[in-house]
């Protein structure tokens, strides 16, 4: 079936979701605070943190606005570059 992905295979990175992957990781990285505190602070698994940030995970706007909350910073701020 066209579009599912096979048992064991990662869906394929979409370059939105890279880009803010990579932005949430950088501002992480900026703050001194590691991937599994950033996920503490913002009431979501490390793993699924890690996704968020490889760009694997298509998370919600919820996640989004959590994310940024635990990183003192404005939702937008996730989306600029």
């Amino acid at each position: 079936m066209a579009g599912v992905p096979r048992p064991g295979r990662k869906p394929p990175k979409h370059p939105a979701l890279k880009r803010l992957g990579t932005r949430i990781r950088d501002l992480r990285s900026e703050r001194h605070v590691s991937q599994e505190a950033l996920a503490d602070a913002a009431g979501i698994a490390r793993s699924y943190m890690s996704g968020i940030e490889r760009g694997v995970r298509n998370f919600s706007v919820l996640h989004l606005l959590k994310i940024a909350k635990a990183l003192h910073r404005r939702p937008a701020d996730l989306l600029e570059r």
